[in-house]
This record gives C-alpha cells, structure tokens and sequence, in this order.
C-alpha cells in the first residue's frame, strides 16, 4: 500500500503505521443487480485496495454478493434497497466511505421506470450525512451524466462540495464537474477502473489463450434496452437487424449473444437479444454469462464484439477482439472517443444507417491482426494509467486528503 505525502511536522513512523493500520471501508455502488460490470467494478476495487481492510458492501442481492467476495475478502453485505439501519450503522463505523466506479450521478432515463432524480437524491443523502459524521468521502473511476435539467446539475454541484475528492472516468464527466462549480485541486481524469485489468485475471484457468481465425465469422452482440432515446428503441432494431442481416448476406457467420445483464428487471440485455436473434435467417447462440470470465470465454472465441454497454466494449479491447461500439448515452459516446473509434461508433437512434453499420462490422476484422495488435496497445497504456490511479485511491483510503495532490500515485 502506497503512503501519502503527509503535511508539514508528519514523521516517518507516523506515516508506516498509517501505511499499515487496517481501514474500514464503507464501500457503495450498484451492485446485486446481476450486471456483470456492476460487479466487475466491485471486484477490481476489492482488489485493487486490497485484502488487508474491512469492507461493508452494499447490494440489492446480498447473498449473490457475499458469495462473491467472502472467501477473499473480510466483508460485510446488507441490502441496498430495505436495509436502511445497516447503511446508518456502517457509515457510523466506518473509517472511510470510497463510491467506486460506474455512472453515480446521473438523471435517470424514462425507460428505467423510476424518479428522475432518485440516484442523485440518495447519494446527495448518503455523503450529507457522511458529512454530519465527519466520515471522509472519495468518488473513484465514476461518471457523470446524463444531467440534462437545472434541478440536476444542482443536486451534483451539491454533491460534490461535500465529497473530499472525486476521479472521473471520461473527459465530458471532467468539464461537467468543472461547470458546476467543483474546485480543480479535488478533481482528477482517470480511466474507467477496469482497464486495470490483464486479459489473464479476466480468464477462467480453463479457458484456452487467445482469439480465433477463420470460417464462419463469429461476431458478438451486445444490447442494453435502457437508453437515452426510449421512443426510437424498436425502429433502432429494426435498423440492426437489416445490418446484421447484411453482414450475413456478405459472409459466412454466427452470432453469439454477449448479455451484460441477464436478470433483476425486466427487458434485460439477455430478452432483448433473444428477441432480435429471433428474427435473423442466420445461426445464432445465446449465451446467459453469470460473471466476467464466462463473458471473456464468448469474447475470446468471437472475431469481433458489436456493443452498447460500456464494459462489454472496455473488456473487448482488453481481451484484444475489435470492436463497434453503439453508443447509447454520453459515457459510452465518450469511450468510443477515447479509442478513436467514431468510423466504427453508431448511435443507438432511429436514424442509424444500416448499410454503414454492415460496412463496419465487415471491416472491423479486415485485417484482423493489425486491429487486434491496435486494440493490445490502446489497453496497456490504460492499464498503465489506472494503475496509477488505483496507487493513489490507496493512499487516500490509507490517509485520507482534500487535495490530489498530497497523495502518491
């Protein structure tokens, strides 16, 4: 664990006992949802802050999540959703409170089904209350956005005066916090927390290395029905389908279906692949991955990835399998722009050009090698970069700081 830079009149000693004195950390983010990123984000910052802390987790599945950690983590889980006490009682015990990852301060969409602004109300709750308990509180790898209305970019402008320090994901969750008033000296531009990992801690041990060649083309698909334009939802698919129907007029090819969720709510990604799978005169295999690993098995054995979600795309370019990305809100539309992928980014809309999407799906794997050795490239300079971040959330976690600055990274 990494030290912090203490002020003036900090002695050595003073720093290795805060270097090794075990934390307890109240940890937050959207986890029991059975979203694989969801709990990709919680694994990688287990992980990454290390088995020496206490952790008290929330989850809307406190079982599934205990399951997850318990055997490498000394971990506590209670529930998100009716376990208001266990939330009062953690964060009263608590040495830190860190929200990890994801998108924490957004407006919710219409095809959610709930308040616009509950997430924001409920964080703005959690961290005042921090407050009022002198209970430090950092926000690492999230995003922001989308925050269209003036009562929301409030409700974050409230927020992160209250928080000690905040690292985004993306460089439109930068400006955004800048505009609303959050001071340079607490905010940092990081990479999504996931790039931090090698391909082989992705793996199962059982899975074989590597990617495949050949016929037919194995093409994954990725859909998240949750999106920023709810009333353009099915003339999109259709759009898709008559791309995807393209590309298997023009080659041999499978697809296989790559669900991020596949439970909780209904309309999952798994429901909705399904769906348009059903309507392709194509060979097609529907997958139901319960974690990260069964999901970079499918990828592995995929030529390319074709995705809304975020971390479906950031796990394809770890495992090195090129990818078109279909941008379904800002973070996304931002990642694409952070890989340098706008030839082969197609918004998820009514206007979606089906004959440009074949084209850049057919494209995207020719050459395969020089895409595959593009996208290695681009992971491990972000892995290198959110190493480097993680290095500093420990020495926050370890000493907490109001400023960047005065942590090691």
């Amino acid at each position: 664990m990494t030290a912090t830079h203490k002020a003036a009149g900090s002695t050595t000693a003073d720093l290795a006992r805060t270097q090794h004195r075990r934390r307890s950390v109240l940890f937050l983010g959207t986890h029991g949802q059975s979203n694989v990123g969801d709990e990709l984000l919680l694994d990688t910052f287990l992980t990454e802050l290390g088995s020496d802390n206490r952790y008290s987790v929330n989850s809307y599945d406190p079982q599934v999540t205990t399951a997850q950690l318990s055997d490498r983590f000394d971990v506590t889980v209670f529930d998100t959703g009716s376990d208001r006490v266990g939330l009062l009682r953690n964060l009263w015990h608590c040495d830190v409170v860190v929200f990890g990852g994801g998108n924490i301060l957004k407006e919710l969409y219409r095809s959610v089904g709930r308040w616009r602004y509950a997430t924001l109300t409920m964080v703005l709750g959690v961290v005042s209350l921090a407050r009022l308990m002198g209970k430090p509180v950092l926000m690492a790898n999230v995003g922001i956005g989308p925050v269209e209305s003036a009562p929301g970019r409030l409700l974050v402008r409230a927020i992160l005066r209250l928080v000690w320090l905040i690292s985004v994901r993306d460089a439109g969750s930068h400006r955004f916090a800048l505009s609303v008033g959050c001071p340079a000296h607490k905010l940092r531009l990081v990479p999504d927390a996931v790039w931090v990992r090698e391909p082989d801690w992705l793996r199962s041990p059982l899975d074989s290395a590597g990617g495949r060649n050949g016929s037919p083309l194995r093409v994954a698909v990725n859909l998240n029905k949750d999106v920023d334009v709810a009333d353009e939802w099915d003339q999109f698919l259709d759009r898709l389908v008559a791309a995807l129907s393209e590309v298997a007029g023009a080659r041999d090819v499978e697809f296989h279906a790559l669900p991020m969720q596949c439970g909780f709510k209904r309309g999952t990604d798994l429901e909705v692949l399904q769906e348009v799978f059903g309507r392709l005169d194509a060979p097609t295999h529907i997958h139901a991955p319960a974690d990260h690993q069964e999901v970079a098995a499918i990828v592995a054995g995929c030529d390319l990835v074709v995705s809304e979600r975020l971390h479906a795309i950031i796990l394809s370019v770890v495992m090195g399998c090129p990818v078109v990305a279909l941008p379904y809100d800002v973070k996304v539309r931002e990642l694409a722009a952070q890989l340098g992928m706008e030839d082969r980014s197609f918004d998820v809309s009514a206007d979606l050009d089906a004959g440009a999407l074949a084209a850049a799906i057919l494209r995207a794997v020719n050459p395969l090698e020089s895409e595959r050795d593009r996208m290695a490239s681009v992971a491990a300079a972000k892995r290198h970069e959110s190493a480097a971040g993680f290095a500093a959330v420990r020495s926050w976690v370890a000493a907490p700081a109001r400023t960047w600055d005065l942590l090691s990274a």
